[in-house]
């Protein structure tokens, strides 16, 4: 029956997970899965979540509503677009509850799959692996647009711009709000209003993965695009993520909202979004929606928070600033600065498969073979020890 089917060769960042976690030595430092490590190694259990979760009175467990939580809804739409945006008071917004922001990602592609059938996905080349796989079993073709320059550490922002200038109407452009995920390499935001001219002169349609609000600029800064492209009356598809700035990665927190251009149609896109996800996973779950809802409608525990994601943002930082110098007797040029220029959870080293595999093999260094790095992975006892092996076999000559 099953002899068709071709065996999984596995997800490149969560195989290369499981095989450091078989890896027995004691010096090993897991640099590849996306994931925000405190100062000791652990994954933060932040303290405003902590207290919304005791708060929580737990009894009955129901199923949520296939658009998921008001009150966990209301949040993600004042959070990503702004409480006072005005796509909000005017009812154009529609926004459901997702498993993460990879279910928001394939609530949507299904979606436009079925309203845009004819519609191709253009991806920034490069991008996160999974946006290719989703929307290609929701049956896209999947092209790429230029984005990332390896020369430079930088953007290809005028290449990019006039690629994307050249899309057929109704192209669907995955965009990626901050913290580009894996170059680190955002766009400021002269060149986001230049986008958003293109994106609106052409009638493209854009899809913004904010998987990283919060851990760029700022919870407003990061969100720029997201509420110019709201403002300016773009329709528009977002996904967002919980799971890294309220450190909740196994409660599978995201939401997914499309921009509308008026009440009427963004309610009959919310039913038919209901539809995908009934057809889907039916509700979402239930305890994570509690605590950022909770988190989110607390003028105490929303401070509290914004406080403490604020704090692992400035930890992010001073390891970038701490690997900089640490390599600068071996690094120079833009290979150096790209450590601090840079911004998010990841920086794009610049180091080739083979380096990535002999800091690996070598030294118990794991980084994706793209020379991804998570900086969010690195503390004060373990950088020395990832500077030292980049240098080792940079001077090796591999």
């Amino acid at each position: 029956m099953f002899e068709h089917v071709d065996a999984y060769p596995g997800d490149p960042i969560l195989t290369l997970n499981e095989n450091f976690q078989k890896d027995p030595r004691s010096r090993k430092v897991n640099l590849s899965i996306g994931i925000y490590f405190d100062a000791d190694g652990q994954i933060p259990v932040m303290h405003a979540v902590r207290d919304a979760e005791a708060a929580l009175k737990i009894g009955a467990k129901p199923y949520l509503p296939m658009v998921g939580m008001d009150a966990y809804r209301d949040g993600v739409q004042s959070l990503v677009f702004g409480a006072d945006h005005p796509a909000r008071a005017a009812g154009r917004i529609a926004t459901v509850q997702t498993l993460g922001g990879s279910g928001a990602l394939k609530v949507g592609a299904d979606f436009i799959r079925r309203y845009f059938p004819n519609a191709q996905v253009w991806l920034s080349d490069p991008s996160w692996e999974n946006h290719r796989f989703i929307f290609e079993r929701a049956g896209f073709t999947v092209n790429t647009y230029p984005y990332y320059d390896a020369a430079t550490g930088g953007l290809k922002f005028d290449v990019m711009l006039a690629s994307i200038d050249a899309l057929p109407k109704g192209s669907v452009v995955l965009l990626h709000a901050c913290c580009h995920n894996p170059t680190g390499v955002d766009l400021d935001e002269a060149q986001w209003q230049k986008l958003i001219d293109v994106l609106e002169t052409r009638e493209l349609l854009p899809f913004v993965d904010m998987a990283y609000q919060g851990f760029g600029a700022g919870l407003d800064s990061d969100a720029f695009a997201v509420r110019e492209i709201a403002r300016r009356g773009l329709p528009a598809f977002i996904a967002n993520s919980f799971s890294k700035n309220f450190s909740l990665y196994g409660e599978r927190v995201g939401g997914l909202s499309v921009v509308c251009e008026d009440a009427d149609a963004a309610a009959r896109v919310l039913g038919q979004l209901a539809s995908a996800v009934r057809s889907n996973y039916s509700s979402p779950p239930l305890h994570g929606a509690q605590i950022v809802a909770a988190v989110l409608s607390s003028p105490a525990l929303r401070r509290q928070w914004e406080e403490e994601l604020a704090s692992m943002c400035r930890r992010i930082a001073r390891m970038r600033q701490t690997i900089h110098d640490g390599l600068r007797d071996h690094v120079q040029g833009e290979a150096l600065t790209r450590y601090v220029k840079q911004r998010g959870m990841f920086t794009y080293t610049g180091l080739t498969e083979p380096q990535v595999a002999a800091l690996r093999d070598e030294h118990g260094v794991y980084v994706l073979r793209s020379g991804r790095m998570c900086v969010a992975g690195l503390n004060d006892s373990n950088v020395g020890i990832v500077a030292d092996a980049i240098a080792a076999v940079l001077k090796s000559g591999v």
